[in-house]
């Protein structure tokens, strides 16, 4: 049921137009003046607020402005028996749907309130339909609120839709992967095939029989033919991940891919078409491999037809919060611990550090810190091995006393981390299963528990002894 302030200082008008709004299946709530208007906002918003413009406290413009401001989405009705053009226009630009005169019909007004609160409707489905559009289509899987990134958002959206060849450059762990990803996804393609391959991970020989494949028989250990990734993204997208680091052998290949759509798989004398848009990435400076000749020009000009460069976490700090709370909901959740965030000194230390390896650092930073945590707050303790002394919280001793206490408070949080770390990757390493974890590790299960029971280690959200079943 959507609900409607009515505010208005003539008791007989609120009755009214409660009396009439009611029938039409509506929740009213009224107010005589500023003040008590506030007060209803201040419990939770409303659909609408229809608002006479003079009150006895103020007018009704102050109340849109605060409406406004608090509830974007709320649909506000000014009116009035003192209409003037001005006030009309005022009300207009600071954000109303409409504007009534009295005396006013009263079907009018009906009219006036179905059909705004119809527009709201359906602009309130639009935004879903578009969520889960984005939800669907890649985007919403890569964290960011800062300008950059939403600049990187609407490069995608352009280039999406087209089949051109992209080139993503960036440092590693920027997320090079998701962004082509999410091009995929967003493109004509998204039903066919997205396939990865790391070209830093192979060797020549392999890269090769991974790309085009291969025959039985052309070389040793071929004891069967392969499909190469040119046949099997066929019709879809190719993410040639670290383009830099393929062999100038290769890399004519490759050439002959882009340029004549047609490969020939190792030790096959058949040439085979395929239709694929093709998406590089690299963190490594292409033209200045051009220039020193360990990267053919031709091919550069080839896969360099519409860049995309994604940021550095150090140059969207504004981004790490997000990031870092989407990981620490993740790792929490995984490891059955209740934690509601960070201290304000631990984000000042994450927001602050350049990281070197980007988002991939920060993530590994939050696991780690998420595991070590004892409360239900990450402090900026767990973060010191990461991002070392910027996160120390270790109190400086000022007299011989204070040192010995100091130094023992640290020895046991230094032993009660690598024994919890013990626990929590003996458990990881035997699909949480208490028995073969305590087995693993040479101890009894009553002390392996005992050590669980320690650092409130749980199963699935249970106490450990009786989780293990549904672990197993």
């Amino acid at each position: 049921m959507k609900k409607i302030l009515v505010v208005d200082d003539e008791p007989s008008m609120r009755e009214m137009l409660g009396i009439m709004l009611r029938r039409e299946g509506y929740e009213i709530v009224s107010a005589e003046n500023r003040a008590v208007a506030a007060a209803v906002l201040a419990k939770g918003p409303v659909d609408m607020v229809i608002t006479d413009v003079k009150l006895p406290d103020g007018d009704g413009i102050e109340i849109l402005r605060h409406v406004k401001a608090a509830s974007p989405g709320t649909v506000v009705i000014v009116m009035t028996a003192f209409g003037t053009t001005q006030t009309a226009v005022a009300a207009m630009k600071l954000g109303a749907h409409d504007y009534l005169t009295k005396p006013f019909d009263v079907e009018e007004l009906k009219i006036v309130v179905r059909g705004a609160l119809d527009k709201r409707r359906l602009e309130e489905e639009n935004l879903l339909l578009k969520a889960e559009f984005r939800s669907r289509h890649g985007l919403d899987r890569i964290i960011g609120v800062s300008k950059a990134m939403e600049g990187v958002f609407d490069i995608v959206r352009s280039v999406a839709p087209t089949n051109s060849t992209v080139l993503i450059t960036g440092d590693s762990g920027t997320g090079k992967e998701l962004v082509a990803k999410a091009i995929h996804t967003l493109s004509p393609r998204c039903e066919a095939p997205f396939v990865s391959v790391n070209c830093g991970a192979l060797s020549e020989s392999l890269l090769e029989s991974e790309l085009f494949g291969h025959v039985k028989g052309s070389f040793t250990g071929a004891v069967a033919n392969k499909r190469g990734l040119f046949d099997v993204a066929n019709g879809g997208t190719l993410f040639l991940d670290e383009i830099g680091n393929i062999s100038l052998a290769t890399q004519a290949k490759l050439l002959r891919v882009i340029q004549e759509r047609e490969f020939k798989a190792v030790g096959d004398t058949r040439t085979q078409s395929t239709d694929i848009r093709m998406i590089a990435a690299t963190n490594k400076d292409l033209k200045a491999m051009v220039a020193e000749g360990s990267f053919r020009d031709d091919l550069f000009y080839r896969i360099n037809i519409f860049p995309i460069r994604v940021p550095p976490l150090r140059e969207r700090r504004e981004d790490i919060p997000a990031l870092a709370y989407h990981f620490l909901n993740g790792f929490a959740k995984e490891l059955g611990k209740k934690l509601t965030g960070f201290s304000d000194g631990a984000m000042n230390v994450l927001v602050n550090f350049d990281w070197p390896g980007n988002v991939r650092e920060l993530e590994n930073c939050v696991h780690r810190a998420t595991i070590l945590a004892t409360d239900e707050v990450i402090r900026k303790a767990h973060l010191a091995d990461i991002v070392g002394d910027a996160a120390s919280d270790v109190e400086v001793p000022r007299t011989g006393e204070e040192l010995k206490r100091v130094k023992k408070a640290a020895r046991e949080r230094s032993v009660e981390d690598i024994e919890k770390l013990f626990v929590l990757e003996a458990l990881k390493r035997n699909g949480w299963n208490v028995t073969r974890s305590a087995e693993e590790t040479g101890m009894q299960r009553a002390n392996f528990q005992a050590l669980m029971k320690k650092h409130r280690i749980r199963l699935r959200g249970t106490e450990s002894d009786a989780g293990e079943s549904g672990a197993s």
